[in-house]
């Protein structure tokens, strides 16, 4: 008999990137006592992660509960960016509502499209929280309407549009019903959650069964599975069957070793949970996202979208250059391919692949940010390895046709650079499908381009729109090819012998182009240590010293003065390389180098081409 479970509610957080998500869910967890009085707490608690703190973004969906009038609301903080796409897709099966968080002054941007779409197709009720509304530029009565009209565009049932506003500022900790009005705390918010977002219901006699959304990992016990219970109750000890609904033939008989309930930024150990509990599970090894663990007698797994395909590509190479292992820790191939493997343990829309070489691994994901950012945490780790040019992955049709992976951009710039952005995108196959004007002086524009076409584009986008453009993506399905792109219409200048650059032969190689190196550091020959300011690769000795003479003139000891160099980020870094080049990375530098270090041999490759 199906029932409801008043004393819980299961709610996710979605939003475009920057809009408030991860501040507005710190307000919530310090306005329902989780922290005591006196308790110091880190801003933006929920990103645990180094680099999520850094960059300010979230990459891990995370879970948290909070308790409001004795009844235990279980919060689901997701990522904004489309490469973590993934992430929202899956953690939407485990709620039974969302908080959408729309910023003031930006209004709805094409991520609240990617996540609200999502929910509604799962016909999730929404709650809309307008942020950010004690900003100066606020322009709250538009958004509404924004946000009204995207429900609309998006083919939202009565019942959705009829959806609850709440306005907030997540920042001063107050929330309000009323467009116009001044919140004094959270209260609103909450009692709207309890309000609007259904109890989870299920049958608590029929056979357990809990499907797997998230997978955490843990050195100590392995994989720990999260996921909601549908049906029945689970209790440690108990034996279930692992099953899967896209794989028929998966049955496996397990036992449950732990199992935790979360309460605040904490697990908790329970004995045993009923439906609508969101758990964690430990101690089961072989445990997948999308598996259904099932009551022994009783075998049906629940129903579960396919996690979206990778789009981009690339080789992760052990890094053979002549500095290879002066700075990791770990540098062999093993080393690399266990550390790939163990990333599939917690990110699934990765994909790892042995290549022909035991040397090099293909390694695809769904953008550049999402492989980057496991670049820099390998790099954190200690790990030395080489990668090479990003490239997208191609698929035919029934007809043999080439097909790409397409992407939408939505581009905000100031209307001076709306000509030099269109021009650059039209030169990589981008097609200009809308032009509108955006808030604040700033033209909007809507590209079709090829994923390629936007690989290597950001850095020089900030350059173009002198750091003001905002540029956001998302997946648009295959397209036909579009014909080749040329990426980069500079050549590098390359170290010709190994040894340490001198500041006598820097300041000779400076006239061809921008250096990214400075004196003294270790160069090698088919080193990248700059960019020419024309189209093709030169050969400079950036070792060079001074030829010393006996006669002395009056000005050959005048001080020889650098341009301070270019350092390159790693992003910086992924998106200059070229598809002849690799990127050295190890925990302390990036260096650039060429794919062939030996100068005739490269020359011959290069005719060959």
């Amino acid at each position: 008999m199906i029932q409801k479970r008043e004393d819980v509610r299961n709610v996710a957080i979605i939003a475009h990137v920057d809009h408030g998500k991860t501040t507005l869910v710190d307000e919530l967890l310090k306005q329902s006592g989780v922290f005591r009085e006196n308790q110091e707490v880190a801003e933006r608690v929920m990103d645990s992660n180094d680099i999520e703190r850094e960059r300010g973004i979230t990459i891990l969906s995370k879970n948290t509960a909070v308790m409001y009038k004795n009844t235990k609301i279980n919060i689901i903080d997701t990522p904004g960016h489309a490469d973590f796409g993934g992430e929202v897709e899956r953690v939407l099966k485990m709620v039974n509502g969302v908080i959408l968080v729309v910023d003031a002054f930006e209004g709805a941007m094409p991520q609240t499209k990617f996540v609200l779409r999502k929910a509604l197709e799962l016909k999730l009720p929404v709650i809309v929280c307008i942020n950010k509304i004690d900003r100066p530029e606020a322009r709250v009565a538009e958004v509404v309407d924004e946000v009204l009209e995207l429900f609309l565009e998006l083919d939202a049932d009565d019942s959705q549009l009829d959806c609850p506003f709440v306005f907030a500022s997540a920042k001063a900790g107050t929330a309000t019903l009323d467009e116009d009005g001044s919140g004094v705390d959270m209260t609103p918010l909450f009692e709207t959650i309890l309000d609007y977002i259904p109890a989870p219901e299920g049958d608590p006699d029929a056979g357990t069964q809990v499907l797997i959304s998230t997978i955490d990992y843990n050195e100590y016990v392995g994989r720990i599975g999260v996921g909601k219970v549908d049906n029945g109750s689970i209790a440690v000890n108990q034996e279930v069957v692992i099953c899967n609904h896209h794989e028929p033939d998966k049955q496996k008989k397990v036992k449950v070793s732990k199992l935790y309930e979360f309460d605040g930024l904490n697990k908790i150990e329970v004995k045993q949970a009923g439906i609508g509990s969101i758990v964690a599970i430990s101690g089961i090894a072989d445990i997948h996202i999308g598996d259904t663990l099932c009551a022994v007698d009783h075998v049906a797994p629940i129903p579960f979208q396919k996690i979206s395909e990778p789009t981009i590509a690339m080789q992760f190479i052990v890094n053979d250059s002549p500095l290879a292992g002066q700075e990791g820790k770990y540098v062999t191939s093993r080393h690399l391919r266990d550390r790939l493997f163990r990333e599939l343990n917690t990110d699934v829309s990765l994909r790892v692949e042995e290549t022909e070489s035991a040397d090099s691994f293909k390694v695809s994901g769904r953008g550049e940010l999402h492989l980057s950012v496991l670049i820099e945490n390998m790099r954190r780790e200690g790990f030395e390895f080489a990668v090479s040019k990003a490239e997208v992955l191609y698929k035919n049709d029934e007809s043999g046709k080439k097909l790409e992976p397409m992407e939408l951009a939505y581009v905000d710039v100031p209307e001076e650079f709306s000509g030099t952005v269109i021009e650059k995108l039209s030169q990589r196959k981008g097609e200009l499908q809308n032009m509108g004007k955006a808030s604040g002086g700033y033209a909007r524009l809507e590209f079709s381009i090829p994923s390629r076409g936007l690989i290597g584009y950001r850095g020089e986008f900030m350059t173009d729109t002198k750091g003001n453009g905002i540029l956001n993506t998302t997946f648009d399905g295959y397209g036909p090819y579009k014909g080749d792109i040329q990426y980069r219409k500079q050549g590098s200048l390359i170290a010709y012998e190994a040894g340490e650059a001198i500041t006598y032969g820097l300041y000779n190689a400076q006239e061809r182009g921008t250096l990214f190196i400075s004196p003294g550091e270790k160069v090698y020959s088919g080193m990248v240590v700059g960019q020419n300011g024309k189209g093709e690769d030169i050969e400079l000795n950036v070792c060079k010293k001074k030829q010393l003479t006996n006669t002395r003139s009056s000005s050959a000891d005048e001080a020889l003065r650098l341009t301070p160099p270019k350092i390159l980020s790693l992003e910086q870094a992924l998106d200059f390389i070229d598809t002849d080049e690799l990127l050295e990375v190890t925990p302390e530098h990036l260096r650039i180098r060429k794919k062939i270090l030996d100068p005739t041999l490269r020359k011959r490759a290069g005719m060959k081409k």
